[in-house]
């Protein structure tokens, strides 16, 4: 597994903040579920993938570090954690439609399109269990 030391750092964490963190990441999967505003949909469903990312580096003993470029860096560590290039891919689209969403005035997402995103970041919870 590759640690980039520019975005990440060793650190140790308690059981309890690890489950914190796997606890956030449904709390968001949660309220993506139960809403039907497709911006508040798509938004919870990519925040519970960062945290299924921040959860899996606390359990690997890292923390990411806050700069430009960390949430690829997460979604990179994802697609190598679970041997999966469907995240790397589907991960990364799902970044770029923040990012447009974040910074310009005309973002429209279909109905289909986040049903689908939800439905695949609800399957890597699911998994998490078993990393």
């Amino acid at each position: 597994m590759t640690i980039d030391k520019n975005f990440f750092v060793k650190q140790n964490f308690r059981p309890e903040e690890l489950s914190k963190y796997k606890q956030s990441a449904k709390h968001n999967l949660g309220i993506a579920k139960t809403n039907e505003e497709p911006e508040v949909v798509f938004h919870f469903t990519y925040m519970a993938l960062i945290k299924i990312g921040i959860y899996c580096l606390a359990k690997d003993g890292y923390r990411a570090k806050s700069r430009p470029g960390h949430h690829q860096k997460i979604i990179e560590y994802l697609s190598q954690v679970f041997g999966s290039e469907d995240i790397g891919i589907i991960g990364d689209k799902m970044r770029k439609d923040r990012n447009l969403e974040m910074y310009c005035a005309e973002t429209l997402y279909s109905q289909e399109e986040i049903k689908e995103y939800l439905k695949f970041v609800e399957g890597l919870y699911k998994q998490i269990k078993d990393i």
